[in-house]
């Protein structure tokens, strides 16, 4: 049969680096095809690399039919699935599978939540694959929940070249976070410039959300200098004084006006033995 290569398949998932297709080529050149192609009928859904490589040499393969599948969507989520369980894919790339997880099955969802009655309902996942938390999503992906929130805001606001460039891994899932704060244009400007500007400007991006005042949530207000500090305490020390010498003044009113009061309070204080007043 003649197998069809549908390119959207073909690119939903992150092709490999050209270390890893070398190596992928010299094990199957050296001990074949070991795992069949799956198909979705003619379409192929797994082995786009393994395909292309055997069709290169002429070498021999295996194919196999999921005849589970409904839709598009259930080839989406069965590739996701896959290779999310595989050790070969980076953090981030798991966290963007999840995202896109995610985002099918919540779409299903609502679907199902606005069809009517009599229809017949659609395919669900599990509660525990909804992935509505974060905590779900970065356990489907085993990453941190901090990681998770991270890889959510790449993948919402960063521009495409600051996702390739995490992608190749020339900056951090940190980095990258940071750096999509920016406007579109400041990050495809720091892409251009190459991965060293790329973690400047997540290095200006961290200092100045450290520099914001602490009125803004979840920043951090600047430290005061040693000298601020000082400053700050002798300012204090004269108000207290001037607080002070105020009340002074009230009380030798008050007992300016009670002669009794005024008498006692000219008499000193009784002490003990350690010449403290009582």
């Amino acid at each position: 049969m003649d197998i069809v290569v549908n390119e959207e398949l073909k690119a939903y998932i992150d092709p490999l680096t050209p270390d890893e297709h070398e190596a992928l080529e010299r094990s199957i050149l050296a001990e074949g095809c070991r795992d069949a192609l799956v198909l979705w009928g003619d379409v192929l859904v797994d082995g786009h690399n393994r395909y292309g490589i055997c069709k290169a040499h002429g070498l021999p393969f295996q194919t196999v039919q999921n005849t589970r599948f409904t839709s598009i969507e259930d080839v989406h989520l069965w590739m996701i699935d896959q290779h999310l369980g595989r050790r070969s894919v980076s953090d981030f790339q798991r966290g963007v599978l999840a995202l896109r997880k995610r985002e099918i099955v919540a779409a299903r969802r609502a679907q199902r939540e606005a069809a009517p009655a009599a229809a017949p309902p659609a395919a669900e996942a599990p509660p525990g694959e909804w992935l509505n938390t974060r905590e779900a999503l970065a356990k489907a992906a085993r990453i941190s929940n901090s990681q998770a929130v991270m890889i959510e805001k790449i993948h919402k606001q960063a521009a495409p070249e600051v996702v390739a460039a995490v992608r190749a891994g020339d900056i951090s899932i940190n980095a990258a976070a940071a750096v999509a704060s920016l406007p579109v244009e400041e990050q495809a400007a720091a892409a251009a410039a190459g991965k060293d500007e790329l973690k400047q400007a997540a290095k200006r991006v961290r200092e100045s959300t450290r520099k914001k005042p602490a009125g803004d949530a979840g920043e951090q207000a600047p430290q005061d200098s040693g000298e601020d500090t000082i400053e700050s305490l002798r300012a204090r020390v004269k108000m207290l004084t001037a607080e002070n010498a105020a009340l002074r003044k009230q009380v030798m009113n008050l007992l300016a006006k009670s002669p009794a009061a005024a008498s006692a309070a000219q008499e000193p204080a009784a002490q003990d033995d350690d010449g403290a007043p009582f």
